[in-house]
């Protein structure tokens, strides 16, 4: 049985459940046994009544402010923006290379898929919410599985925003300096501090991320969120009008042609096809293939998963939406997941068709071998800049929700630690991105494990522990369902895992070949 009394009676927002005060709610009560032996109520409340009326704090309740405790004032447009905006990252740069190694019918099936299994994961998440009042991600694993229950969610939710935080901030480092560059026509090779990406990436941490990851609610976020999928909508648009305005095969652009664009000599731009396609070629090379099997096949799969983990964030924007049901969150996660499955889908489909098999794992650099000087892919890359930099406060948020959850689960929101919590996250994540000389490995693990975890396990399992059996049997077809869903995540996990360990272990040898 459930390990604490006031675990039961508490909902999210600290406030004692008072059954007077719902007489008019429609909903079931069973009594139950602690662990002390004391009975004590649990509601069950399908049709969400109960939890729009008792969300709001009430200031009779003798419970203490927690971290948790926020009235929800954002409204459905600023919840759809800010879930969009966590369901967007980096990984939109890499769905055109994903595609060029699926086939455009096999990556819209496994896109598809990925995005109907994201929204039937935030279902379980949500009804299983929605059953024990609680909002929080972390103890929902607690109701579900105790303190294990509680620091496998805030493990797994912290690797992977962490790992999420750290491909926006390598984007950062490794696109700023170019665009500064190119603004400035500095010379590549010299060593000016604004050219260097390490400090590029504590400056934009420091005077943008941290401050708006300061801010104490989500909701504050929105405008934010908005104007950061505006950039990747012209991100999309842009590589829309770059698919008929690159012919194929492209031109490669000669680094002779530097000159040329800072305005020394005009003849010396000369274009090459040493690694372009061969006029024999042309037309296998530039023909866009339905189905695609190679050793790179096996991590479309990883990506198209980190590409929608949302879940993390679902909870506490669903905390934060102003009259709160679970049917209005799920359309909110319904809306946004939509949107980014349309803009996901177009942006590798455009990236591909223009390069096909000559796309490289991050797009915007395929562009650098045409013209690195064009000023319409330079517009971009400040688009993608801004985007990313935005996504990162909204990512964070639930990686010290987690943190606290942890370590400081019945203490009272305190600015110190909020701050203090945020600061030490970014130093770490700056760090990781300065001094780690590779981590895509790293990504590939968390990718392979949290990701599944996120998306299929924890959702499915929550659900059968949280769902009582009365209402519920294990033979019903929903508990079906999520069993069948968890199974999923577990295959998902060890088939990610096997590939990534055949891909390590051969390409070790094929460097020990070499030497």
């Amino acid at each position: 049985m459930e390990p604490a009394e006031s675990e039961m009676n508490i909902l999210s927002n600290g406030k004692p459940h008072d059954l007077g005060d719902d007489m008019c709610v429609p909903m079931k009560t069973l009594l139950a046994e602690d662990q002390n032996g004391t009975e004590t109520l649990r509601f069950d409340d399908p049709e969400g009544a109960l939890e729009s009326e008792e969300f709001l704090p009430n200031t009779h309740g003798k419970k203490p402010t927690r971290f948790t405790d926020f009235e929800g004032k954002t409204s459905f447009g600023m919840s759809v923006f800010n879930l969009g905006n966590a369901i967007m990252g980096s990984g939109i740069l890499g769905l055109a290379y994903a595609m060029a190694n699926t086939g455009i019918l096999l990556f819209l099936f496994l896109l598809t898929g990925v995005a109907a299994l994201s929204s039937y994961s935030i279902h379980l998440l949500l009804k299983s919410s929605g059953i024990v009042g609680i909002r929080s991600y972390e103890q929902l694993g607690y109701r579900a599985f105790g303190t294990p229950g509680k620091m496998a969610a805030g493990i797994a939710i912290t690797l992977q925003n962490i790992g999420a935080m750290s491909s926006y901030l390598y984007i950062v480092k490794s696109e700023l300096p170019l665009v500064i560059q190119t603004f400035l026509k500095a010379d590549p090779n010299s060593d000016l501090w604004y050219l260097n990406g390490n400090y590029l990436v504590i400056l934009v941490s420091s005077c943008v991320i941290l401050p708006l990851a300061l801010m104490k609610q989500l909701g504050y976020l929105g405008y934010a969120s908005g104007f950061s999928l505006s950039c990747m909508v012209f991100f999309l648009s842009a590589v829309s009008y770059k698919k008929f305005q690159i012919p194929c095969p492209f031109e490669e652009f000669s680094t002779n042609s530097t000159a040329a664009h800072l305005g020394l000599n005009d003849s010396s731009l000369v274009h090459d096809y040493s690694d372009g396609f061969p006029d024999e070629d042309k037309d296998s090379h530039c023909t866009p293939r339905m189905f695609t099997i190679n050793s790179q096949t096996a991590y479309t799969i990883p990506i198209l998963a980190f590409a929608f983990v949302c879940h993390p964030e679902v909870l506490p924007i669903y905390t934060e939406l102003r009259n709160p049901t679970k049917k209005k969150m799920q359309k909110v996660s319904n809306i946004s997941i939509l949107l980014m499955y349309t803009m996901y889908f177009l942006a590798a489909l455009f990236g591909y068709l223009t390069f096909y098999g000559k796309v490289e794992p991050e797009l915007l650099h395929t562009y650098n071998r045409i013209d690195p000087y064009d000023i319409l892919i330079l517009c971009v890359r400040v688009a993608v800049l801004t985007a990313v930099t935005l996504t990162v406060p909204i990512v964070l948020f639930p990686v010290r929700r987690a943190i606290q959850e942890m370590l400081f689960p019945s203490k009272s929101f305190n600015w110190l630690r909020h701050v203090s919590i945020a600061f030490i996250l970014l130093a770490f994540i700056n760090m990781l991105v300065i001094f780690a000389p590779n981590i895509l490995g790293i990504f590939g693990i968390i990718g392979a494990t949290s990701a599944p975890c996120l998306i299929f396990i924890f959702p499915a399992v929550f659900y059968i522990r949280i769902v009582p059996k009365e209402d519920e049997p294990m033979t019903s077809t929903s508990k079906i369902l999520a069993s069948c869903f968890a199974a999923l995540g577990i295959s998902f996990m060890v088939m990610s895992l096997s590939f990534i360990f055949i891909d390590w272990t051969s390409g070790t040898s094929r460097a020990a070949g070499g030497h």
